[in-house]
């Protein structure tokens, strides 16, 4: 399912019954590329691996790699810093084309500026081969302003928050053409590697989000922000993610009431011609984390047209059952659910306190309960990974194969 104009009404509705009436959506994007050695200690977050910088990525032989992805890396670290060329020792098959930069006539490297989108690539990867239906781009933390900050001119600033679709977009075609390929030979894999609907969100964050100093995680902007402000912020970022290839538009971890509105009048102001959803986030199971009410939240997002589905993201998730009833009564439109694995963050020292989650089991003991109260969409948020989609995949594939094969 490649981008075309949609109308919003009928997108989610016949998207979800394409999956059988529950999407699975990714998991965490930036604690999945600093788990693969990605240090995004900035403020752009995991926007910082659209941009070119020789710290992003740690030392090769610091540790912290992991799986295909860490092998890949550490091997085109150690090729570049050899100036060998990966196509003259039999290794292109290792990297999608696009990705390789060229040398000179003769031979192809993989820049570090590239290395970095094929990192994103590749986790977008793993999360479809994970099961997910749904990829969210990394552009969460990606702000013209943000970027302007870091010495980036506006031509190049607004030119990497549509790179963050175009990479999302690619990995969705290396998916498909791998379906097409695809053989089993009756080994032990536990890829997903099945031709479906595959939809790709475009991340906005908050405005707190940009301030990177846990103000998302507050809500609380101080008095002399205004409606206006808000959508001054935000509203060139929105033009050009709507006009980048996307299917949608996810505004993310939505902290209170004024920028849910802000959101809601951009759309209409601009005419965003692909449709949104709204999720917020929750730190008590009743309001969302400024203090506002979740269901003024949640019926700004209902009396919006271009918004398709409205709900909850990096919340932990022993809240989300209450949160889905109680939202249920405000709004008819479909429910994302897509908490973190439940673990604190410290705003202060910027990383996340161990041995306060759930594991992946205990996360997803809670599926069914979520979809039968009345959740349509379900992932996870931060400190998720492939391996919690892969099993949210699986304990919901029975019932959305059924549903699939009676419409």
């Amino acid at each position: 399912m490649g981008h075309v104009d949609h109308q919003p009404p009928s997108l989610m509705s016949d998207f979800l019954r394409k999956t059988g009436g529950v999407a699975v959506l990714d998991g965490g994007l930036a604690t999945e590329l600093e788990r693969h050695g990605a240090d995004l200690n900035d403020p752009l977050w995991s926007a910082k691996c659209l941009v070119s910088s020789p710290h992003l990525i740690r030392a090769v032989g610091m540790g912290g790699w992991s799986s295909d992805v860490g092998y890949k890396l550490q091997f085109i670290a150690w090729a570049n810093w050899q100036r060998m060329s990966i196509k003259a020792i039999g290794q292109e098959e290792m990297f999608p084309s696009h990705s390789l930069t060229c040398w000179d006539d003769n031979y192809w490297f993989l820049s570090l500026h590239n290395l970095l989108s094929c990192l994103i690539e590749q986790v977008h990867l793993d999360y479809l081969e994970a099961g997910a239906d749904i990829i969210i781009t990394a552009s969460y933390q990606a702000t013209i302003q943000g970027f302007e900050a870091k010495g980036y001119p506006r031509e190049e600033s607004e030119a990497l928050l549509r790179k963050s679709v175009e990479i999302a977009c690619e990995a969705r075609k290396i998916y498909y053409d791998r379906c097409v390929e695809f053989v089993c030979d009756g080994s032990e894999d536990e890829r997903i590697v099945k031709h479906r609907p595959i939809l790709v969100a475009a991340s906005v964050g908050s405005y707190g989000a940009y301030l990177a100093d846990g103000s998302e995680y507050s809500g609380i902007y101080g008095d002399e922000m205004t409606l206006e402000t808000l959508k001054d912020f935000h509203r060139r970022r929105v033009q050009i993610l709507a006009d980048s290839g996307a299917d949608l538009i996810a505004f993310e971890t939505v902290p209170n009431k004024l920028e849910a509105q802000a959101y809601a009048e951009l759309l209409d102001e601009e005419n965003i011609q692909i449709p949104a959803w709204f999720s917020f986030n929750s730190k008590d199971g009743v309001h969302v984390v400024s203090g506002d009410s979740l269901l003024e939240c949640v019926s700004i997002a209902e009396s919006c047209k271009k918004v398709v589905s409205v709900g909850i993201n990096c919340t932990p998730p022993r809240f989300i059952h209450g949160l889905i009833v109680s939202m249920k009564k405000v709004t008819t439109k479909p429910i994302v659910i897509y908490p973190n694995s439940g673990e604190s963050y410290d705003p202060v020292r910027k990383e996340w306190v161990q041995k306060t989650g759930v594991s992946d089991e205990d996360f997803v003991s809670y599926v069914n309960k979520w979809c039968e109260v009345g959740a349509s969409l379900v992932g996870g948020c931060c400190r998720t990974t492939p391996n919690t989609i892969r099993a949210i995949y699986r304990t919901l594939s029975d019932n959305r194969s059924a549903t699939a094969s009676l419409s």
